[in-house]
């Protein structure tokens, strides 16, 4: 595969640490990719809090660089405002939103913000639950959990206990929001391999979660091998207490890709890492770490792979994926370093850690993703910044034209287009300076999401960010109002 996006407009001039060296070394010799687990055991790195009055403004000169934690953005978004984070040592992951309110996964648990002025967002209630990565997503006054740490029980006074015992816990767990100050905890899910995300798949009568988890081991009593496809759980809406896992459809029956030595550098698929259904269209996009999967979902509880795709060149972990509004095309994003190495500079180059962009062509049972091109920030970052695709979500601008917002941990925020999916190309971006500048940091924008009008980013180390973006490519998206966005269930926006 050959990208048709390579050039890099900005260099990064921050000392390389030994232990940052060291660490890139060890992900780039195993070939042209290489994966290692999200960051759920790394400590965020140190850094002073930055608020939304210590904003410069302004864009950096070409082969610039931000200072420790100096915040940078491109002059069509502005930053109205950050909730700081209350735990330096905390991870904040995944978000979902439903009418004035955004809720936040975290390692510890999860935190409901009013977001009705989002220039002024407010902590309504913060529940203590850990058990990474605790990504989240809501429907009516329920909200679900992943849990993909082996626990002592479901409760959420649980520790940490070896997955090699049989009593450990891993899965789903649900609560009753209705009372946003105090969520209820009433439900939870024990699933293979725990959840390292879930899919929200809406039905009239029930709820059903697609349930991705990886990396059996002989040794986990609760996560055997093979390990070849996803839990599905299925949440009657009027007694959500009887939620249970229905069905395990085998989406890899050859055993998916075999990974190393095989193809050196690439993840063994044992599993999925994220699933994005398309109701509307009764499509799924899956990122199933050696793999890319586009399956048929009109029978929830028994999704059929349509076609299956492999990038054994660039691609060292399938991530996430997300549909245009056309459903004619699917952007893949590879975790290369697993969120924790720096691998937005010129040693990785432009293809690794990068977007693939795919069209759909064909019809029903006979289509298939064809690859166009690479996406990766055009910026350079410093050897001490953690940095490669990750989550993000389509700004509905309409009108055939294809935008996007996503989070790049510390390469911040970025706004690209992809109407031409051979020609992706960046048109904002949003980002802090390093968090260190002596040895590897981890932190930076976990996920950044467009929800009515403004752009929500939980970031690792610093919180809740809230930006708006004011550019003529993406006006048209202020006028489409949501009352609920779980970016990987995702919507038809027009």
């Amino acid at each position: 595969m050959t990208s048709l996006h390579t050039r890099r407009v900005r260099n990064r001039r921050v000392g390389v640490a030994v232990a940052a060296a060291g660490l890139l070394t060890t992900l780039l010799a195993a070939g042209p990719a290489s994966a290692t687990p999200d960051p759920g055991d790394l400590t965020p790195g140190s850094g002073g809090q930055q608020s939304a009055n210590s904003v410069l403004g302004g864009e950096p000169a070409p082969g610039d660089i931000p200072g420790q934690d100096e915040i940078v953005h491109s002059r069509n978004i502005k930053h109205l405002a950050n909730i700081p984070s209350t735990d330096p040592t905390n991870i904040n992951s995944d978000l979902a939103f439903q009418g004035r309110y955004a809720y936040a996964g975290s390692y510890s648990g999860f935190t409901i913000y009013d977001i009705a002025r989002p220039n002024a967002p407010k902590t309504v209630s913060q529940v203590l639950c850990p058990g990474g990565q605790n990504d989240v997503s809501v429907l009516g006054d329920l909200l679900f959990l992943s849990t993909d740490s082996s626990r002592s029980d479901d409760s959420c006074t649980s520790v940490s206990q070896p997955a090699t015992e049989k009593s450990s816990w891993e899965g789903i767990k649900i609560f009753d929001i209705k009372d946003k100050k105090n969520p209820k905890y009433i439900k939870s899910v024990e699933t293979a391999c725990g959840s390292h995300t879930h899919t929200l798949v809406p039905g009239d009568k029930d709820i059903y979660l697609y349930v991705a988890s990886y990396s059996p081991n002989e040794a986990f009593p609760d996560c055997q091998p093979p390990h070849d496809g996803i839990s599905v759980v299925k949440v009657p809406k009027k007694e959500p207490t009887k939620a249970a896992v229905v069905a395990f459809p085998v989406l890899f029956p050859d055993g998916g890709n075999p990974g190393g030595p095989t193809n050196p550098g690439v993840s063994k698929t044992t599993g999925c890492h994220d699933i994005t259904v398309l109701p509307s269209k009764k499509l799924a996009a899956g990122a199933c770490m050696g793999d890319g999967i586009l399956f048929d979902i009109s029978r929830p509880e028994q999704p059929r792979v349509i076609d299956r795709v492999q990038d054994n060149v660039n691609f060292a972990f399938w991530h996430s994926a997300t549909f245009n509004e056309k459903a004619d095309k699917v952007v893949f994003t590879d975790e290369l370093g697993g969120g924790g190495g720096a691998t937005c500079n010129e040693a990785t180059g432009p293809n690794r850690g990068a977007d693939g962009v795919y069209d759909i062509t064909g019809r029903g049972d006979q289509r298939k993703l064809v690859f166009r091109s690479y996406f990766k920030i055009p910026r350079h970052q410093a050897d001490t910044e953690n940095c490669v695709a990750h989550n993000g979500s389509l700004v509905p601008v309409g009108d055939g034209r294809d935008i996007m917002v996503q989070a790049w941990y510390q390469g911040g925020v970025s706004v690209w287009e992809f109407t031409d999916s051979t020609r992706p190309r960046e048109i904002a971006y949003f980002e802090r300076g390093p968090l260190t500048t002596d040895r590897l940091g981890v932190g930076g924008s976990w996920s950044a999401y467009y929800y009515n009008g403004h752009v929500y980013s939980n970031d690792i180390a610093k919180g809740l960010d809230v930006l708006r973006i004011d550019d003529w490519r993406t006006d048209s998206a202020k006028w489409v109002w949501m009352d609920r966005l779980n970016v990987q269930s995702q919507p038809a926006y027009h």
